[in-house]
């Protein structure tokens, strides 16, 4: 039997909620980072694998972060992460840089984290089911490594999918970094 992506996307998010969900980013982002300048990412909420020790790491060792910015229609700008301190509160409660570089600007990356409630070993990434950043994924170019951010319990064989979804090369979880697609990160 098929499954939903809402159904998948409801298991996942539950299973989050009845667990503790405290992983840090940081320890295996620093072991798998490529030699990159600019990297975009995001502001993790509730349950979501953390990511400001990762975000004050890159800003600390002079990389440029770029943070999305939530548009009433659900799509993303990028502006450039100034510190945690700087950051202005947003749609949805989210927190975002102050100044917006346009939905184009996940171009400039040379490195993409994205959020996830799961990925599949094929690249297909599970999100929160707004679209936004499928839309913003389809913005960068190609060849920049698009890594999901999730736990290791949500990397799994198969996750149902649209022909709009784009896909992702690997996944980084709190303790590893895991080439999807049968490719290297």
């Amino acid at each position: 039997m098929v499954q939903t992506k809402a159904v998948v996307r409801q298991y996942f998010l539950g299973a989050r909620s009845e667990q503790a969900c405290t992983g840090d980013l940081l320890a295996s982002a620093q072991q798998a980072l490529p030699d990159v300048h600019r990297v975009a990412l995001y502001v993790s909420m509730g349950r979501e694998p953390r990511t400001g020790g990762l975000i004050d790491w890159l800003l600390a060792t002079h990389h440029e972060v770029l943070l999305p910015i939530l548009y009433a229609d659900n799509d993303l700008g990028w502006g450039i992460a100034p510190g945690a301190a700087d950051l202005v509160p947003g749609r949805l409660g989210l927190a975002e840089p102050p100044t917006d570089l346009g939905s184009d600007a996940i171009a400039t990356a040379d490195l993409i984290i994205c959020p996830a409630v799961a990925v599949a070993r094929n690249g297909v990434r599970l999100g929160r089911g707004g679209g936004s950043y499928d839309r913003a994924l389809a913005r960068a170019n190609p060849g920049t490594p698009i890594w999901a951010a999730v736990y290791d319990s949500e990397i799994v064989e198969a996750l149902p999918s649209d022909p709009h979804d784009h896909l992702v090369d690997a996944a980084l979880t709190p303790t590893r970094l895991v080439p999807l697609r049968g490719g290297q990160s």
